[in-house]
């Protein structure tokens, strides 16, 4: 799995550098959109969005399969497994010291897709907020 993650990553850069191939969003897009706090964008949407995309119809189907193995791994344990743990820490924290305040920075991974930090914190009952860029804290 791990050659054949690694050959399909070095395909698709291949692709990428050779113009066959484009990313559907760019960089500022995705600042854009994670300032104006729409987490719900098609950009933001996709659980697989932080991990390569190895899976696509011009696959034998042996190779098909092992692609989905891999994406099935990389979602659970990079991403909502990942997001757990966050969501996890900030309760801890947040449940040790009742009458402190925080400030819980992460990247925008962590917000990106189903079952993010805040997915995790909101089921356990908080409430989250979000605060754009330029608004005083």
């Amino acid at each position: 799995q791990v050659v054949f993650a690694l050959n399909q990553t070095l395909l698709q850069q291949e692709s990428l550098r050779a113009g066959s191939f484009q990313i559907p969003y760019t960089t500022e897009d995705l600042i854009k959109h994670y300032s104006c706090g729409d987490l719900s964008s098609i950009i933001f949407n996709h659980d697989t969005s932080q991990v390569p995309n190895f899976i696509n119809a011009t696959l034998p189907a042996h190779e098909r399969i092992t692609a989905q193995e891999i994406d099935s791994y990389f979602r659970q344990e990079l991403i909502y497994k990942r997001n757990q743990r966050m969501g996890r820490r900030v309760k801890d924290l947040l449940e040790e010291y009742p009458n402190k305040s925080f400030f819980f920075a992460f990247g925008a991974g962590h917000f990106m897709g189903n079952n993010t930090v805040i997915d995790v914190l909101r089921r356990e009952g908080y409430e989250v907020d979000h605060t754009p860029a330029g608004q005083a804290i």
